[in-house]
This record gives structure tokens, sequence and C-alpha cells, in this order.
């Protein structure tokens, strides 16, 4: 009967290691283009950025 709770252990932790280790790299390999996309866009137009309070920061221009 211990064998077969030591099997039934190292299966369920061989399969979370390999969720947790597997999903980040996933989760950004599927989001990493559109992300960039996105952030490239915000520093061509210069907007969408805010402060850490969540106001909106105004462009600011060379005048």
């Amino acid at each position: 009967m211990t064998v077969e709770y030591v099997l039934l252990l190292s299966l369920f932790v061989l399969f979370m290691m390999g969720t947790l280790i597997k999903g980040p790299y996933n989760a950004f390999e599927n989001a990493g283009p559109k992300l960039a996309a996105r952030i490239e866009k915000h520093l061509i137009t210069g907007d969408g950025f805010t402060d850490k309070s969540g106001n909106r920061v105004e462009w600011q221009g060379d005048e």
C-alpha cells in the first residue's frame, strides 16, 4: 500500500512541476508579440502612460 501512495504522490509532484514550469513559458510565448506591439504603439504615440496612482501622464514635447 505504501508503494501505491509513493507512486501516486510522485506522479502528482511531476504533474504539478510540469505545470508550474511550462505554464508561464507558454503564456509568455502566446502573449509576447501582442504585448510588444502594444508597448511599441504607446512609445510611438506617447499615449497610455499612467503614474503609480493611475492618473494619465500628458506627453511632454520639446517646447
